[in-house]
């Protein structure tokens, strides 16, 4: 099978995404497939080729959106979606003001546009097939493909958490780049309403360069929040780095906005590391509220707090769900497992008549 894969820049960058597009590829590779991988920061890659499939990673949409339609040679055209911006932070707000609502209103529209010019959709979640489904009026055949994590075995055995879960102030993380979605400043505020007499540590990992603004903003709010001596800020790290920092925490914190699946949760439960994440996207289809770690609304800080001050001060219950977290990843489809049904899906795209066939096969989550 002949893959093209557009991706908009470097595929060696740090996003889970990219990440997620590489394992792609490589999987792909390993069944013999020839995959051409066109990145948009090429001055004009050309996509008018005889791929037997020309999968599309969204965050080129709108380059692709009205492009898709003078495109002769792919047999069949297919999202790559691991996000849609439209369910993000702006349309949580579309009540706020008249701009906000009129944003929302363009990006969802552009996003509908983009999907009905594609032959089918391949999505990291549930949430997010939904998601599409309701964008498009016509059956667009879709496929669930989630991601895996980084440790091909448990990273940690139960009596490592155990013991972990005794010592030290409660060390919280946080793992993702520093942009508004992530919604750090929830944390930071909640974090300032934590019961005085818990002790806690707060571990920000990430790129902090990418909105340098809101990093700024971040660091000022830790600062005056008296919360300074708190928080470490990391930057971006080596994946040994990172790996030595989720062994010896208790807790991922990343109640985005919105993440349409959120690998780091995942990555964070392979080291038995508790998860606080984000209500608004698939996290829910990983992570068991109360059982597993937590899911959260972003804008509430209050339980955010509360949820830290329990698990500073009942350790026995922070290393049970610790450990739930660590069983869960172990259970989680592997790399292997989504791409072999992944690819199972493109080579019925291609070899399909039209395509008609494909409506009964998609959306079945691996």
């Amino acid at each position: 099978m002949h893959v093209g894969l557009v991706v908009p820049g470097d595929l060696d960058q740090l996003s889970g995404g990219y990440r997620y597009d590489r394992k792609l590829v490589s999987a792909l590779d390993a069944r013999g497939d020839d995959v051409t991988v066109c990145s948009l920061s090429d001055e004009d890659p050309t996509l008018d080729r005889p791929f037997d499939v020309l999968l599309q990673d969204t965050l080129c949409s709108p380059t692709l959106v009205d492009r898709n339609a003078t495109l002769e040679e792919p047999e069949t055209i297919v999202a790559l979606v691991h996000l849609l911006e439209h369910v993000g932070p702006i349309a949580g707000r579309e009540t706020a003001d008249d701009s906000s609502t009129t944003v929302t209103h363009t990006g969802r529209e552009h996003e509908r546009r983009y999907l009905e010019s594609v032959d089918a959709a391949v999505c990291t979640s549930e949430f997010t097939r939904e998601q599409v489904s309701t964008l498009v009026t016509d059956d667009l055949p879709t496929h669930v493909a989630p991601p895996a994590g980084r440790q091909p075995t448990p990273a940690l055995t139960p009596d490592d958490i155990g013991q972990r879960a005794d010592t030290g102030p409660l060390r919280l993380v946080f793992v993702g780049n520093v942009i508004p979605r992530k919604n750090i400043e929830t944390l930071l505020e909640a974090l300032t309403r934590v019961d005085r007499d818990v002790d806690w540590t707060l571990t920000i990992v990430g790129d902090d360069a990418a909105e340098p603004d809101y990093t700024r903003q971040i660091r000022e709010q830790s600062s005056t929040s008296g919360i300074a001596h708190r928080v470490s800020f990391y930057g971006p790290v080596t994946d040994d780095v990172l790996e030595s920092v989720l062994a010896r925490s208790h807790a991922l914190a990343v109640p985005s906005h919105y993440e349409s699946f959120g690998m780091v949760y995942l990555e964070a439960m392979e080291f038995g590391v508790v998860p606080l994440a984000s209500g608004v996207g698939g996290a829910s289809e990983l992570v068991a509220d109360g059982t597993t770690g937590f899911v959260v609304d972003p804008d509430d800080p209050e339980r955010i707090a509360t949820i830290v001050t329990d698990l500073a001060r009942d350790r026995e219950r922070l290393a049970s769900l610790a450990t739930a977290a660590l069983e869960t990843a172990e259970a989680h489809p592997s790399w292997e497992t989504t791409f072999e049904e992944l690819r199972a899906f493109l080579v019925e795209l291609s070899d399909s008549d039209g395509h008609e066939s494909c409506s009964s096969a998609g959306g079945e989550q691996p």
